[in-house]
Order: C-alpha cells, then sequence, then structure tokens
C-alpha cells in the first residue's frame, strides 16, 4: 500500500447507494471510484449510506469522505449538510450548490436572471398546469420531474393525446414536473473539475433522447471527446459551462449538460453536482482526453476535500 496517499487522505468512507431513485447507479459509481482509491493505495472503504449511517462517520473513525451518491437525499444538499454538522471533509458541492443544482426549476430561474441561455419550459404542479402547453412549448416536448437526476422518470410527448399520461408517469417520480422545449441540436456535456471546464463531449443515441437505458446500460451509444465542434464554439460552451457551475454555488467537480439548437447555439439544461463514475461515465471520458487516467481524477477530486 502506498503509504503517501494512506497518511495524506487518512480513512475515506466512499459514500454511494443511497435510498434514491438512482441506487443502482450510485453504487456502481461507487464500486469504481473504491476500486481506484485503493488501487492508488488510499485507505478507503465502502459505505452504502442510508440515514442511520451518515451520523456514525467520526466514530468509526473515518476522516474524509468522497460521496457518490446520486439523486434525492445524497446528491441534494441533505447528507451535505449532515456531514458539516460533524465536521467531516467531503468531495463536491456544498449544500447550496447541490441544493440548486438538483433543484431544474431553481437552477432555470438563476440562470434566466444573469442572462445565461436556456430551454423554454414551464413548471407543472397538477393536471390543470397541463392546458395550453403545448400552444406555448410546441410539439414535441419532454416533461421531467423538477428534483431527479439520470433521466429518471423523463418522458418524450410526441402527440398531445400522449400528454396525461406521460405527465402522471413524471408526477409519479417526484411532485412538481418541468416541461421543456425539444431541442433540435446536438446533445453535449461539460465535466467540471477544480473549477475548470474539461473538454466538451457529444453523445450520439439511437434512442429518442439520452435516457436512461441510453447512459447506463447500452452499448449502441456513442460518445465523442474532441466533440468534433468548431475551436471557437467549443470555447464558447466552455465557459458557458463554468458561468452556470459557478452561478448554482457550486465547487470543485460536476458536470454540466447543454444542448445545441437548430441555428447552433447552446442552451443550459442542468448540472449534476455529482456526476457518474461508471464505465458509461462522461466525465472520466473527457478527463481521459487531457491524459488523466480514472485512478488519477479520482484522486484528484478526493484532494480537493484537503
Amino acid at each position: 500500500m502506498n503509504s503517501d496517499f494512506t497518511n495524506k487522505f487518512g480513512k475515506v468512507a466512499v459514500l454511494m447507494g443511497g435510498i434514491s431513485a438512482e441506487r443502482e447507479v450510485s453504487l456502481m459509481s461507487g464500486e469504481a471510484v473504491l476500486n481506484a482509491l485503493q488501487a492508488k493505495g488510499v485507505n478507503a472503504h465502502r459505505i452504502d449510506a442510508n440515514p442511520s449511517n451518515i451520523g456514525r462517520l467520526r466514530e468509526q473513525g473515518f476522516e474524509r469522505v468522497f460521496n457518490v451518491l446520486h439523486g434525492r437525499w445524497g446528491e441534494d444538499g441533505v447528507v451535505q449538510g449532515a456531514l458539516e454538522s460533524i465536521g467531516m471533509p467531503y468531495t463536491g458541492s456544498g449544500v447550496l450548490g447541490c441544493a440548486l443544482s438538483m433543484d431544474k426549476v431553481r437552477s432555470k430561474q438563476i440562470w434566466q436572471a444573469i442572462g445565461l441561455p436556456t430551454a423554454k419550459y414551464r413548471v407543472l404542479s397538477s393536471e390543470d398546469d397541463l392546458a395550453g402547453l403545448v400552444d406555448e412549448l410546441g410539439l414535441p416536448l419532454f416533461l421531467k420531474p423538477a428534483c431527479e437526476g439520470s433521466s429518471v422518470g423523463v418522458g418524450k410527448v410526441s402527440h398531445e393525446r400522449e400528454l396525461r399520461q406521460v405527465y402522471a408517469d413524471s408526477a409519479a417520480v417526484g411532485d412538481v414536473v418541468l416541461a421543456e422545449q425539444f431541442i433540435a441540436g446536438a446533445e453535449l456535456t461539460v465535466g467540471i473539475l477544480n473549477n475548470t471546464a474539461l473538454p466538451v463531449v457529444r453523445m450520439q443515441t439511437q434512442n429518442e433522447f439520452y435516457d436512461y437505458e441510453a447512459k447506463y446500460h447500452s452499448d449502441e451509444t456513442q460518445y465523442f471527446c474532441p466533440a468534433g465542434l468548431a475551436v471557437e464554439l467549443e470555447q464558447q460552451i466552455r465557459e458557458l459551462a463554468e458561468t452556470a457551475f459557478r452561478s448554482l454555488a457550486c465547487r470543485d467537480w460536476g458536470r454540466v449538460d447543454v444542448m445545441l439548437d437548430a441555428a447552433g447555439q447552446p442552451l443550459l439544461l442542468e448540472i449534476n453536482p455529482i456526476p457518474g463514475m461508471t464505465s458509461h461515465s462522461l466525465v472520466p471520458m473527457a478527463a481521459a482526453n487531457i491524459g488523466l487516467s480514472f485512478e488519477e481524477l479520482v484522486l484528484k477530486i478526493l484532494e480537493a476535500t484537503l
């Protein structure tokens, strides 16, 4: 074991699993991070996190946390607040950054307030809010829970007759639903490491959109990094991602999702404060493009806790 890293970081808890709809993905991410840290000689341990064990990390001798929990409770500021309360350093954004970025409605409201481009949307709190939606946003359109990630509960509406069923499916996952205009252009993502944008990744899927299956299970999904964009556009998107990341009080690392509209202009979709770290994940892909291995990437993320 590399004693340098053992002494540098002490005993590290890798928080994974959790209680959200994204538990399965978090377990995959957590195992990958745990294996990488242990391969580098870090004294890292698996913690399948839940509300009953998060407060006992100090008494178990842990000195810092690598948080790979996805979704509600783990990525929305709740666990971050619990870790703050016991004085435990942890990776990623703080309470405010996680809470804001997990709430797609609040994210968009802040971006609009400071003049950043984002897709047109409407907030749906009940079936009554569906009236006039198609006239306002056009077809097709997307419905998504306001506070979930990994495309959980996201549905595409291609015909008005589908609207109520897709709304019911999204509302079953999260009470408040975000309706968003369809954007015709490329799907892009920008990893953030040490508050700086990594190269843009472009995703291409045979599915109707970059959904849960395309993200985590399909071997047909294609990824391009470099993304094949003009140099000026790539730079514009990276700067936009950094500004969007800072505007939501995010820090250290994360991922900003962007789409190009029909005119080739970037529109912000959302921020993932704790993005996936699986074999299909996008931040490791972008890091590899600048010569960082997966193991080096997780060390850099963990170093921000020092």
